[in-house]
């Protein structure tokens, strides 16, 4: 069973509610259909103007059958939706008034559909920018208790199924913060074990990566993700973490033996946590393009509630498998 596979039958077994807040984007329209059919998700809801929804499904000979509609303009949850939101943003100066105008952007709507529970689970961003999508996932989903800093990971499906868990990794962050500090990357490391229990069913074995192996080299960059692992240790003592790895003493054992001796973590990793964004960008897409990996994200992690972030480009089954996947994030929760 392939990892997008996993990622349906457990969406199935946990039959959460989907909002998918480009309701008048073909594409959405399309994997809407496909997740309703099978039963991907208890109920699929389309935002946005409802004429303009029922057209654009019409020229892709879609139905609509079965899939819960909501225009933001003149659905019944507005008021209590834009005062929910003011309440939010009210420090920021934002007054009744605002609210109650602003809320009716389908980002934001969705957005607070899963903030107070009227939906399980959120997907955007087949015409939104990942900027937008984020700054209502912020505002309203917010981070999780504990959490300061959202962040991303990747899920990478290989065929070395003797490495990490049967062959798969956690990658973070990948696309969302470009030079965390040691405190932002010690939250990512926090997130990502929790993926890692979530999407690969195993027990996380954490790796904090870098250019050197407990001590081998010296410097600032060294220094910073020295520092996080020591947050993490000190926060999380029962988590398996270590570091610093290079990437070869964090994955393979006989380099784990000589590089690093005793350590629980080195040659067995499966969560890889990247010292910045540039070195994780380049990570997943070497191992995706030169590994023939199969590579599933960028998933959105540390918020209080599920919310996934598409890419412009996507496909239509790209969104019912990243659709699949938010909806087992919140099976998790």
């Amino acid at each position: 069973m392939t990892f997008a596979e996993k990622m349906k039958a457990q969406a199935i077994a946990a039959n959460k509610n989907l909002v998918l807040a480009e309701g008048t984007e073909q594409r959405t329209i399309q994997a809407a259909r496909k997740i309703i059919d099978e039963k991907i998700a208890k109920s699929v809801t389309l935002v946005g103007d409802i004429e303009a929804i029922k057209k654009a499904a019409k020229g892709v000979n879609t139905s609509l059958e079965g899939i819960i509609l909501e225009d933001p303009l003149t659905n019944e949850d507005r008021k209590s939706f834009g005062q929910a939101y003011y309440e939010l943003r009210k420090h920021k100066g934002m007054t009744e008034q605002e609210g109650y105008d602003g809320i009716v952007d389908p980002l934001r709507w969705a957005a607070m559909m899963v903030r107070l529970g009227k939906a399980d689970a959120m997907v955007a961003g087949a015409e939104n920018t990942t900027g937008n999508v984020l700054v209502a996932a912020f505002n309203i989903i917010k981070c999780k208790p504990g959490i300061k800093y959202a962040s991303s990971c990747f899920v990478m499906a290989t065929d070395k199924k003797d490495l990490g868990a049967d062959g798969s990794f956690i990658f973070a962050d990948c696309a969302t913060i470009p030079n965390p500090t040691a405190e932002q990357l010690a939250e990512i490391a926090e997130a990502s074990a929790e993926s890692c229990r979530t999407f690969l069913q195993a027990e996380p074995k954490v790796a904090m990566l870098s250019y050197s192996t407990m001590g081998s080299a010296k410097g600032d960059l060294v220094d910073k993700v020295i520092g996080a692992t020591n947050l993490i240790k000190a926060k999380l003592p029962n988590l398996a973490v270590d570091g610093e790895l290079q990437l070869d003493a964090a994955i393979i054992p006989s380099v784990a033996k000589s590089k690093a001796p005793g350590s629980k973590v080195a040659g067995n990793a499966n969560t890889l946590i990247f010292p910045d964004l540039q070195a994780g960008n380049i990570g997943y897409k070497l191992v995706q393009r030169l590994a023939g990996a199969e590579a599933y994200g960028p998933i959105l992690q540390g918020f209080a509630k599920p919310i996934s972030d598409l890419s412009r480009g996507c496909s239509v089954d790209d969104i019912v498998v990243t659709s699949s996947i938010t909806l087992a994030q919140a099976a998790a929760l």
